[in-house]
């Protein structure tokens, strides 16, 4: 029997060449692409996220997030709400406030970092000023997205204090520390340790400065969370989901190892200084999110009814036009499994 040997024409031959290529790139087409802005820029606490980038969580979740430098809290929810953003680390009263006027366009929180009130307005050491009362008759500074600028009108309401009779200016941000220790204003706006640390990079020390706090006043809200767009819920649940297992292991890594976090941090900006940034990280962990419920509930989620009266709060304070529900504020549909979540930070 004679046996002819198959010819491969070369047509045939171009479509199997080239298929082979479009067969191995199948699994990196399916890698959904996010972008994410932070609430500020690179600074040690942020460590989080990049530490969950570095060791390939997002990835081992099917997605490719972009982390792109952030300009004040409140900033990140129009951000996301206008779609420029599929995801944000932001201030959770941005989005009430949001919320409250145009429903339909506000984000969502889905995990909850940020649980303890950072919102602060700081004073040099020798100022007149003692109390909120003493704000009035002053010059405040502050960057016009800053989450604590934006909360002033429900701070003024709670401490009872006329904001009327208080002079605003806005400022750069990377600006605020300086002119307050040039005396160009009174009292700056901020988180407490945004400004406590940006001030010791310029080598001021702790002693030259005190805060007036707005949780001692009444106003223990939540502040930053993980905030997604409804776009993105309702059409990709599952990165949604990702998202939040990936960051919540980032952070699992980060607080057993701090140096390991802000070395990712310093990855991206190496012209940061290791040591401030990691002091700053492990007051933030202290002072902005370890508020005790997270030993029953975990860190990113919330308890609802504290979340509800912080609604009320902002809702009265600011004369705003509806109240939100807590559902359309924070959902828990998309947190891993309880056990997962982190109990106690140290």
């Amino acid at each position: 029997m004679n046996f002819r040997p198959t010819c491969i024409c070369p047509a045939l031959l171009g479509v199997l060449v080239f298929a082979v290529p479009l067969a191995l790139a199948t699994p990196a087409s399916a890698q959904t692409k996010l972008k994410l802005v932070l609430n500020w820029k690179y600074q040690g606490p942020q460590g989080m996220f990049f530490l969950a980038e570095d060791r390939g969580y997002y990835k081992a979740e099917g997605l490719e997030v972009t982390l792109d430098q952030g300009n004040g809290s409140g900033a990140a929810v129009p951000l996301v709400a206008n779609g420029t953003y599929d995801a944000g680390f932001g201030d959770i009263n941005a989005l009430i406030e949001l919320a409250a006027k145009k429903p339909e366009d506000a984000p969502i929180a889905v995990y909850v970092i940020f649980n303890q009130p950072p919102f602060t307005v700081a004073v040099k050491a020798e100022s007149a000023i003692k109390s909120p009362k003493d704000f009035e008759g002053k010059t405040l500074g502050g960057a016009a997205n800053d989450g604590a600028l934006k909360l002033f009108p429900a701070f003024c309401k709670l401490a009872r204090i006329d904001c009327s009779k208080v002079n605003i200016t806005n400022m750069q941000p990377n600006l605020r520390e300086q002119m307050l220790m040039q005396g160009q204003v009174d009292g700056v706006f901020g988180y407490l340790n945004t400004i406590r640390f940006s001030a010791k990079l310029m080598g001021v020390e702790d002693k030259q400065l005190r805060y007036i706090n707005y949780g001692d006043y009444g106003m223990d809200l939540y502040s930053n969370a993980i905030i997604v767009s409804q776009k993105l819920m309702k059409e990709k649940p599952e990165a949604v989901r990702g998202l939040v297992r990936a960051i919540n292991r980032g952070i699992l890594d980060s607080l057993k190892d701090l140096d390991a976090s802000v070395a990712a941090v310093a990855k991206r900006e190496p012209l940061i200084k290791v040591g401030v940034e990691r002091e700053r990280f492990e007051a933030t962990l202290k002072d902005e999110m370890n508020h005790p419920e997270i030993a029953k509930i975990g860190l990113g989620n919330v308890d609802s009814a504290r979340l509800k009266k912080s609604i009320d709060i902002l809702v009265d304070a600011n004369a705003l036009p509806r109240t939100p529900s807590v559902g359309e504020i924070f959902t828990p549909a998309f947190l891993p499994p309880a056990e997962d979540l982190p109990k106690k930070l140290f």
